[in-house]
């Protein structure tokens, strides 16, 4: 593969904000696919409740990573890497650019830099960490990590329960901070990278997140909820969207409460996500997703560097 002629165009941004509408639009006018990397949308089960690109709203174009797993089964970001990079040097063949979109930061990063080699966790650790949180909450696992790994607890999102319960995991069952595992240096790719980011005024931004809840529930996001119900303790379920049911279905507090909370945490979610990807604010270059015009022109200019 010639590295100059291939080009990864990496759309990212919050939930809601317009990634797929674009995505189809740079793919039909690049020839091209699109492999997604929004971690939820793998799962076949999962539709609903993470704005899966419709057949209609696919338009055609070829969408990897889509309905492509079941949450029957574990998936992991460093198993998305290695099938993607797989999958990639065979779309390389036929097209010099594809395009890698979603709003999972750290599966973005897997694709981009390379995931971390992590030591053999013990299942146990993980089963009596969840079981904590399901009885407490996540401050005694927060105050846990702040104890044995004070470097990563200063970087982590503390309000994300999968990464907190993950590093414990790999603290508590190799006996070593979790951030003396993660690698410092990106690993090296054999194609080059193009990184947009999209974003909107915040209440544009907010109001079209309300409407998607609303347009979710009345779609019978409740209904898949209840039949994911049996799956609720799996990681892509511990995340807005399903977890505001479960604890409805559970009895924690009322349906009006539980559609409250919906669009109040999504909206907390796109917050996080816009935090992730403006962590170094020149990776990405940020765009409104209505500029066509401005984002075509900066794809061919990178390209013709």
């Amino acid at each position: 593969m010639n590295k100059q002629q291939k080009h990864l165009v990496v759309v990212v941004g919050p939930t809601a904000v317009g990634k797929t509408d674009l995505c189809v639009r740079l793919a039909r006018h690049f020839n091209t696919e699109i492999i997604s990397a929004d971690s939820r949308q793998f799962y076949r089960e999962m539709s609903i409740g993470t704005a899966k690109p419709t057949p209609a709203e696919q338009q055609g174009v070829k969408h990897h990573f889509v309905d492509s797993h079941s949450i029957t089964g574990e998936y992991s970001a460093g198993a998305f890497e290695q099938e993607v990079l797989a999958l990639l040097e065979r779309l390389f063949v036929e097209h010099d650019v594809v395009i890698l979109t979603g709003g999972s930061g750290l599966y973005v990063r897997a694709v981009l830099e390379g995931m971390d080699e992590m030591p053999e966790t013990d299942p146990a650790v993980r089963e009596q960490l969840t079981k904590l949180y399901e009885q407490e909450g996540l401050q005694p696992l927060l105050d846990k990590l702040q104890q044995l790994d004070p470097l990563y607890f200063a970087q982590v999102d503390k309000a994300n329960p999968q990464r907190v319960v993950r590093a414990l995991e790999v603290c508590l069952s190799s006996g070593h901070p979790y951030s003396s595992f993660r690698r410092s240096v990106p690993q090296e790719r054999p194609f080059n990278t193009i990184k947009i980011a999209l974003n909107r005024e915040r209440a544009e931004l907010y109001s079209r997140i309300d409407q998607r809840m609303d347009l979710m529930l009345a779609q019978g996001l409740a209904e898949e909820a209840r039949q994911l119900y049996p799956y609720r303790q799996h990681n892509a379920l511990q995340t807005v969207g399903y977890k505001e049911i479960f604890d409805y279905l559970e009895g924690k507090y009322d349906w009006e409460e539980a559609v409250r909370l919906l669009k109040r945490n999504s909206r907390r979610y796109a917050k996080r996500q816009l935090t992730w990807f403006n962590k170094n604010p020149q990776e990405y270059a940020w765009f409104h997703p209505e500029q066509w015009q401005e984002i075509v022109a900066f794809i061919n200019e990178r390209m013709s560097d």
